[in-house]
């Protein structure tokens, strides 16, 4: 898995785009990992546009991930969920779903990573890097001296799961946020602010 870690986007709706606009730009940029992200919308609004949005990564042969709607990624049959600290805990969701599903995590501290690894979490989503408006009640801002500690402690324990990166990270970050050795970055307000969201997703992969 690690290797189609490198870019996970993370659908936002903008004044311009909406949930299944964003992510289909980002597919067509060539992004392989796209986690469906609608905080505030009802269950009905998250399963319709997931259906769109399936048959669509699966053309574009990238991984389709729900945030925190471990039931409705079980009935659609995506791919997996991601789940953040205040979602579903993961033993839980892996419970319910079973080995054939990938689940992350939301971790902002090394604390988080263990409890993640034991519940059996397939990769962790470790943030926030910097300020970001796209995510409401944030966790301590990390920066580059928090991913190093971190993955170092893990390095530490012998745990070995991918890590991506996520909080605020922009195209200039990049290079230095994966230098600490995490395996890929999240990005959303990024590639959506930019004046081509297509051509600012191939620019980012190929860093």
């Amino acid at each position: 898995m690690k290797n189609m870690i490198s870019l996970q986007f993370i659908t936002h709706q903008t004044e311009r785009y909406s949930y299944f606009d964003s992510a289909w730009m980002a597919l067509e940029g060539g992004c392989k990992w796209i986690q469906l992200r609608m905080k505030e919308a009802p269950l009905e609004e998250v399963e319709e546009v997931a259906l769109r949005l399936k048959p669509l990564c699966k053309e574009y042969e990238a991984i389709f991930l729900l945030d925190d709607h471990v039931e409705l990624a079980k009935k659609l049959e995506v791919d997996g969920v991601h789940l953040g600290k205040k979602d579903m805990p993961i033993n839980e969701a892996r419970r319910i779903l079973g080995e054939g599903f990938i689940i992350g995590g939301t971790a902002n501290t090394f604390e988080d990573v263990l409890q993640h690894y034991r519940a059996g979490a397939d990769y962790l989503g470790i943030g926030p890097f910097r300020f970001t408006t796209t995510k409401k009640n944030l966790s301590p801002v990390l920066g580059l001296e928090g991913y190093r500690s971190i993955l170092a402690e893990m390095v530490k324990a012998d745990i070995h799961l991918p890590v991506v990166a996520i909080g605020g990270i922009t195209y200039d970050d990049i290079p230095d946020v994966l230098a600490t050795g995490v395996n890929g970055v999240a990005l959303s307000g990024t590639i959506l602010r930019a004046d081509d969201p297509v051509a600012e997703t191939r620019r980012i992969l190929e860093l």
